[in-house]
């Protein structure tokens, strides 16, 4: 018998979902800030109504539903899963006042496109969007790359109990520090310090390169925000191809792949546990799945000759398969150059590379490095279970972090999960081909938008239909959360009409 949600349940997720309604408009302060101090007074207008939206329905929702009641595992996914409906909801209002984006839909696709870090983008007329406009872009995508959670237990939220759930439920399952709320600081003063030093980095590229100061400077923190946080957005229309600049690439390489790694690995890194880095299985797993992905795609890019240059080949084919594996999405090429000049076989392997993805509890999304190779040592562990006698004790392990004993239900938890997402990119393929798109060019976009990549072959664009926006929506929301959340959400709303 399914039992019917109860007031409590309610109260409980309205509370917490009013803190972070609060905790998102306060961020809204920021673009506010920036505008006022370069004189966008009209862009700053349209923070001010953002954020007085955005503060009248958390106080609502915290006077309402006021609660001492801690969160118990059910209201705390619940209260994640709407977290990013609600932020994306919110963090379109500013954009849509701008006046570059067509309909409040289509804002709403940015919104989601930035806080779950994919970089797929509906905005008109970009290289005119005003500097405020242009950083909240990016902020939502370093906040969303984070974790709309963190920022709540960072700031807004107490009760370590009720944290961790909402923690987990934002697909972060692994603790840096033994209290949840020093762990989500931990994860801001990483982001921060890497801000800091990446800014400054591309910046001073920028302004080798002719760029005025306060441009690089711009520049250097918005592309640093999207590439760390593995999202792809770009304060320009023609994306990475903008800057015309190899050193400038691969700094953000480098960015793209400190984005990608487990946020416990840098803890590691940091007190100077080097070593981990060539041990743990995510590392090792992403650094194989690079070379396989890239053996692929540079082959049939080599067949057709279409770089005959190696310098070529790195800048516009390497870079694409690290910013699609790493779940990053930046380009030095234009979208239908995928569909007009790249042969299938490469398309197939950057479409691979973008549903592998990167490291668990990182910016990255899509099925992770630690799934992958979990699902391989298991596959190793059962053929030695065939091959030898049938009295043999086989024992599997795996280091992340420590030494792992491979247990059944990690292996059948990795396996649904990954099935989770074959599944999700293939429906995108679907409704794609409904709308009429090839099968190929289908999946890659599909898979752009549910892996959260960011990386077109064209088909993102202001005309599509309505309901592939929709589609491309859901799959950012589900693939950024990763099911479990998601699923418990639609469960509650079945519980809500069938429960007795």
């Amino acid at each position: 018998m399914i039992l019917k949600p109860q007031t409590e349940d309610i109260k409980n997720i309205g509370y917490y979902l009013g803190k972070i309604m609060l905790g998102l408009g306060l961020t809204m302060l920021v673009p506010i800030i920036f505008g006022l101090s370069i004189s966008e007074k009209n862009a700053a207008l349209d923070f001010f109504i953002g954020i007085e939206i955005a503060l009248i329905f958390g106080l609502i929702l915290t006077k309402l539903c006021y609660t001492e009641k801690d969160l118990n595992w059910m209201q705390g996914m619940i209260v994640v899963s709407l977290s990013w409906l609600v932020a994306m909801i919110l963090g379109a209002i500013p954009l849509y006042l701008s006046g570059h984006w067509k309909s409040y839909l289509d804002a709403c696709f940015d919104a989601m496109s930035g806080f779950a870090t994919t970089g797929l983008v509906l905005v008109q007329d970009l290289d005119h969007l005003s500097f405020t406009h242009n950083l909240w872009r990016h902020l939502i995508m370093f906040l969303g790359g984070q974790g709309i959670v963190i920022v709540a237990l960072s700031f807004f939220v107490r009760g370590i109990s009720g944290a961790f759930k909402m923690y987990v439920g934002e697909a972060r399952d692994e603790r840096i520090l033994p209290n949840v709320i020093n762990t989500a600081r931990f994860i801001w003063l990483i982001s921060i310090v890497y801000l800091i030093l990446g800014t400054a980095a591309l910046a001073i590229v920028g302004m080798l390169n002719g760029m005025k100061p306060f441009s690089a400077f711009f520049h250097g923190a918005c592309v640093f925000m999207a590439a760390f946080d593995t999202g792809g957005f770009a304060p320009q229309s023609q994306n990475i191809l903008y800057y015309h600049s190899f050193p400038f690439e691969l700094v953000t390489i480098v960015i793209m792949i400190l984005g990608a790694l487990n946020f416990k690995l840098h803890y590691h890194l940091w007190m100077g546990n080097r070593r981990e880095i060539w041990k743990n299985i995510e590392t090792v797993t992403l650094f194989i799945t690079i070379i396989i992905t890239w053996v692929i795609t540079g082959f049939g890019l080599s067949q057709l000759g279409i770089y005959p240059k190696a310098m070529v080949l790195f800048r516009k084919g390497f870079y694409q398969l690290i910013s699609g594996h790493t779940g990053t999405g930046y380009m030095t090429i234009y979208a239908r150059q995928f569909i007009n000049e790249w042969p299938n076989l490469s398309l197939v392997g950057l479409t691979i590379a973008m549903g592998l993805g990167g490291a668990v509890c990182s910016t990255t999304g899509a099925i992770k490095m630690l799934r992958i190779g979990i699902i391989f040592k298991a596959l190793l562990q059962d053929i030695k279970r065939i091959i030898l006698p049938e009295k043999a004790i086989v024992i599997q392990k795996f280091h992340h972090i420590r030494e792992i004993f491979l247990e059944d239900k990690v292996a059948r938890a990795a396996f649904i999960i990954t099935l989770a997402y074959l599944l999700l990119y293939g429906m995108g393929a679907i409704v794609g081909m409904l709308f009429g798109h090839p099968f190929l060019d289908a999946l890659f976009e599909s898979t752009s938008a549910a892996a959260n990549v960011g990386l077109s072959c064209g088909i993102t664009d202001v005309g599509m239909p309505a309901a592939l926006k929709l589609t491309y929506i859901f799959q950012m929301w589900a693939g950024r959360l990763e099911f479990m959340s998601v699923f418990t959400l639609i469960g509650f709303f079945v519980a809500a009409i069938k429960g007795k």
